[in-house]
């Protein structure tokens, strides 16, 4: 664009190819100027924002009206080889443009002003337009106007080019004075338009003087100022917003410029009055007298210059008024301002104290009194390390040479201060050195009683460390004070060893006491292992009725064993409760230690599985850890894991051993028993997988799974065997775990749905002990099975807890006579009393007899003489796959068959 112009510059100023060619060049040039500049406004107007977008719209029709008159000019003067006539529509387009410029301008955002900063504006915009005017005037309007016209028409048109041009000029002045008052306020680059319209209307008046003197020809030097306007707005309209913010930041960086910029908008008032003035004398010493309108012009300045000035004044005096109130304002608030910190300062729970480098007390506020009850005449011009113990005041003149090396340092600490009352307290007290602040020049002190917040502090530290019932250590601070034990173990020869002990019974104390009971027992048992060990050793609580001891300097196993019996005796002592005396016994496991041990959490896993070891001997000892503990519970877990994908992968099978009828020795039934065959192990006891189920919680999936198999199995037998006398019974165990769930009542009733065997043929085996356990809900599970039709046996009669009042309570169909009894028939007469006791009974309360683990033809000849229904055992037949079963059944239905025949 700059090359566009510097050439079409050079054209006009060499005139090349001769006057038609530079006119031509000038008139083209002047109509892609304005047209360029006219498209450029309106597409900046769309980018705009709402307030700039009229500015932008007018200013671009302005651009066009200008331009669509120059295009008939250059129609008249180029196209058409004639002259221009006066007026044309050129005049229209050039004169529409002057209205649409000067409503662009004053269409500008600015911030609000005063009413007096308004008028005092309005009045430097009427002096610098009347000083236009009347320059415009003297040089330009008097010579056209006394040169007449053609006519009024032609006379006025003449004379509102250059009024026009003084309208643009003012408000560009008005506008550039107004945007730098307001400190740049408006995102439009100014200085671009205003450069571009003055430059634009300067070239208008000079082409009316040049025109009114007959000297003006197209392609003039006078045609490069509209051109050069048009390329100003141009590059106005195209100069990106982010330049403008970034020169605006600028101007804010640099008040001094701003300050110089706004003392010249402040004197350009006086300076066009001035010029017009000079411009007005001198054509008056030259041409005698300059009318009538200039003297007006000339009146009207003097008066506005006059009314600037008073308004000026009154402003002054006001703003002084005002500064004045102002000041009165400040030095009240400040007055208060003092005031007020002064009672902050006194009534305070903080005492501020001023001292010297050398700690005597300068200055201390009256809180002094009310916190730490010392009164100002006590400390005022001595130490202030006098109500501070000798410790404390060596740390206190410590931190005040050290805060003083440091200019404006602050430090804070904490001191034992004693009270004027004679007890102790904990202040907090933060230094901050003021030594160079000439209006202090000391060491200030904040100082604030916080003995409530330590004790606050400490009482909850002990609570987050130690057990709310029996104040006894808890598992943090025990792991803790295990830690340090640890490692002052690896710098000395003692070693260190925990006992982890369990409550055996305690449970039963809480269901049958409650709770509370249960509270006040764990605290005496907390009372009594303090007792028992050394003031040295820890005793926590772990919570329920786990309790642990670390003996720091365990010496041998001897001393441990002897520490470990202590305690357990001092727990077989009676416990007096709510007045009942009270038996329990304690499980305690020892860990020591020793080379393979690795942390806390290892030392306490091993004094635990050692406790789990003497729980499960339930004699109330103690065991030593040793790590093949260890092993086991990895293999449990091990084997945990196996059970579980056991369940999934098939692995699990069913063999059956038969029962048979002592008097007809025919096969009545048969016991469904669980077999895992380990694809690793091999075939897995079920005395080791059965209480890994029933702890891990497994049982209960393997139970419905039995169930669902053994009757589809059962069911099998009785198709293939339909001529029999009486259906072939099934008997399946059921844990203790699966009768404390209601789901076992639809695990039995979906098993009998699935499979089609007859409920009566069902027979549901469990244990005596659990009857005994939480009965009244056992009780509702057995009855549902009732229900159901199906039977239930007590398995391994009378080597529980039996009682006839359960036999009476629960709904049982058969005794099974534990094997320890049929066991001792094979032995003298003495021992067949127990088992005929248990015949007896069943025969008294009508419930059948099965006798257990019959392995001889004396067993199974004393049970038939006593009158025992079913036997069951390896006399008769090993547990087998349920094909055998059924080849049993099938050698039964042959008339020879006698009852011997179930001995093979």
């Amino acid at each position: 664009m700059a090359i566009l112009a510097l050439c079409w510059l050079a054209c006009l100023v060499l005139g090349v190819g001769g006057p038609q060619t530079t006119q031509a060049i000038s008139n083209f040039g002047l109509i892609a100027a304005a047209g360029a500049a006219g498209v450029a406004c309106l597409v900046t107007a769309r980018r705009s924002t709402p307030q700039h977008q009229r500015m932008w719209k007018l200013l671009g029709f302005s651009a066009l009206s200008w331009g669509s008159g120059q295009a008939a000019w250059t129609w008249y003067e180029t196209v058409l080889f004639r002259d221009v006539p006066f007026p044309s529509m050129a005049d229209v387009g050039y004169l529409a443009a002057v209205p649409l410029a000067a409503a662009a301008l004053l269409s500008l955002p600015f911030a609000a002003q005063s009413l007096a900063g308004r008028v005092r504006q309005v009045l430097d915009g009427l002096m610098i337009a009347a000083s236009l005017l009347l320059i415009s005037w003297v040089l330009v309007l008097n010579p056209l106007f006394r040169a007449g016209g053609d006519g009024f028409v032609s006379q006025a048109i003449g004379l509102a080019y250059p009024i026009g041009d003084i309208v643009v000029g003012t408000i560009v002045l008005f506008m550039l004075t107004r945007a730098r008052r307001n400190n740049g306020a408006t995102d439009i680059p100014l200085p671009l338009l205003g450069g571009g319209l003055v430059a634009w209307a300067v070239a208008d008046s000079g082409f009316v003087y040049l025109t009114a003197s007959g000297s003006y020809s197209s392609g003039a030097l006078i045609d490069a100022g509209w051109f050069l306007g048009y390329i100003l707005i141009l590059l106005a309209a195209r100069k990106p917003t982010g330049n403008l913010v970034a020169e605006q930041a600028e101007a804010a960086d640099h008040p001094g410029g701003h300050a110089a910029t706004s003392q010249v908008g402040l004197l350009l008032p006086y300076v066009a009055v001035a010029g017009s003035l000079v411009v007005s004398t001198v054509a008056q010493l030259q041409h005698g007298r300059l009318g009538p309108f200039a003297g007006w012009i000339r009146s009207f300045i003097m008066l506005a210059l006059i009314g600037r000035q008073v308004l000026t004044l009154l402003e002054n005096s006001s703003l002084a008024r005002h500064l004045e109130a102002r000041v009165i304002e400040r030095t009240t608030e400040l007055r208060a301002s003092e005031q007020r910190f002064q009672a902050l300062v006194q009534h305070s729970s903080e005492v501020v104290i001023l001292v010297g480098a050398d700690a005597n007390v300068e200055y201390v506020s009256e809180s002094m009194t009310r916190v730490f009850g010392y009164s100002e005449a006590h400390l005022l011009g001595r130490p202030l390390t006098q109500i501070l113990d000798p410790e404390a005041q060596s740390r206190l003149v410590e931190a005040l040479a050290n805060v003083a090396q440091r200019p404006y340092g602050v430090l804070e600490l904490e001191l034992p201060v004693r009270h004027h009352a004679g007890y102790d307290c904990t202040a907090q007290v933060t230094i901050t050195n003021l030594l160079d602040n000439p209006s202090v020049g000391g060491l200030v002190l904040n100082t604030r009683d916080i003995s409530e917040r330590r004790q606050l502090e400490d009482q909850l530290s002990h609570q987050a460390f130690h057990d709310s019932l029996t104040a006894l250590a808890n598992r943090a601070l025990f792991k803790d004070r295990v830690d340090h034990a640890l490692q002052r173990t690896r710098r000395q020869s003692p070693s260190v060893a925990v006992l982890f002990l369990d409550l055996d019974g305690f449970k039963e104390v809480n269901d049958s006491l409650g709770h509370a009971a249960g509270d006040r027992l764990l605290i005496q048992v907390g009372q009594r292992l303090v007792a028992a060990v050394r003031p040295s050793d820890t005793v926590a609580r772990f919570g329920g009725d786990e309790f642990a001891v670390l003996i720091e300097d365990a010496s041998d196993d001897a001393e441990l064993d002897t520490v470990a019996g202590r305690i357990l005796d001092e727990l077989r002592q009676p416990f007096l409760v709510n007045d009942r005396e009270l038996h329990v016994r304690g499980s305690m496991g020892i860990a020591r230690m020793d080379s393979d041990v690795d942390g806390v959490d290892q030392l306490l896993r091993n004094a635990d599985l050692a406790m789990y070891r003497a729980k499960a001997a339930s004699q109330g000892g103690f065991e030593r850890y040793d790590p093949g503990m260890h092993t086991e519970l990895v293999q449990r877990v091990q084997l945990e894991a196996d059970l579980r994908r056991a369940l999934e992968e098939d692995e699990l099978f069913l063999h059956y051993q038969p029962t048979i009828h002592l008097t007809s020795g025919q096969i009545v039934g048969a016991e469904a028993l669980c077999r895992w065959n380990h694809p690793v192990r091999g075939l897995v006891p079920p005395t080791e997988f059965i209480p890994l189920a029933e702890a891990s919680g497994l049982i209960r999936p393997l139970g419905a799974w039995v169930l669902r198999e053994a009757c589809r199995q059962a069911a099998v037998w009785q198709q293939a065997h339909p001529d029999r006398d009486k259906p072939l019974a099934l008997n399946v165990n059921l844990s203790g775990r699966q009768l404390q769930h209601a789901q076992v009542v639809e695990d039995v009733a979906s098993a009998l749905r699935e499979s089609g065997l007859p409920a009566e043929s069902l027979v549901l085996e469990m244990t005596e002990s659990v009857l005994m356990d939480d009965s009244e809900t056992v009780l509702e599970i057995l009855r549902q099975l009732k229900q159901l039709g199906i039977r239930l046996a007590i398995d391994d009669f009378g080597t529980g807890y039996s009682s006839l009042s359960y036999l009476h309570r629960f709904p049982v169909d058969i005794l099974k006579i534990d094997r320890s009894f049929v066991e001792r028939l094979s032995r003298t007469s003495d021992n067949a009393e127990l088992a005929w006791t248990v015949v007896r009974l069943g025969q008294s309360l009508q419930l059948q007899t099965v006798a257990e683990g019959v392995e001889d033809s004396a067993q199974f000849l004393a049970l038939r003489r006593m009158g025992c229904d079913i036997g069951q055992g390896y006399y008769f037949g090993r547990p087998m796959e349920g094909d055998a079963i059924g080849r049993l059944l099938d050698e039964e239905r042959a008339p020879a068959k006698t009852a011997t025949r179930a001995h093979t």
